[in-house]
């Protein structure tokens, strides 16, 4: 064989091992990839919850920690746990349209479930489904549908 010979079927083998392999390299790499940037929204997303807590910490006296509605509030005590309702449905809602798919993978359905945790955590509170009505008008759709769904389960379970 001659050195254009040897040339020529070093070209072949590189274009029948190589080519797939930098497929197969490049498919990975977009994989990991797509891992992290779920990964780093779902952290983003936690880090704003535990700011929000942050802030029901802060305004203990509405006692928004305790399963059910403690006591009459004042005007502005109902105004600011209003406010509250209204900053965690945002929440959920973003965490809804960052995380949610309908054809979800393994990993992205161990994200979604801790924020569907989170949703039927604040729904089994009977103050916060009578505050999601007006909440929720001009949510996306399919975020309403859900948090819905998960409303009137937590409401008949109780």
């Amino acid at each position: 064989m001659s050195g254009l010979e040897w040339l020529e079927a070093a070209s072949y083998i590189v274009t029948i091992v190589g080519l797939p392999l930098a497929i197969g390299v490049y498919v990975h790499d977009r994989r990991r990839e797509q891992q992290t940037d779920e990964e780093e929204i779902f952290l983003r997303l936690s880090d704003e919850y535990a700011d929000f807590m942050r802030l029901v910490i802060a305004n203990a006296d509405l006692h928004l920690l305790s399963p059910a509605a403690k006591g009459e509030l004042g005007e502005d005590q109902l105004e600011r746990k209003l406010a509250l309702f209204a900053i965690l449905v945002s929440l959920f809602e973003r965490a809804y349209v960052l995380v949610y798919e309908d054809d979800m993978s393994r990993q992205q359905q161990r994200l979604w479930q801790s924020w569907a945790d989170y949703m039927h955590e604040w729904c089994q509170r009977e103050d916060f489904r009578a505050a999601l009505p007006p909440l929720l008008q001009g949510e996306d759709p399919g975020f309403v549908s859900t948090i819905r769904r998960i409303a009137e389960a937590a409401g008949t379970a109780q």
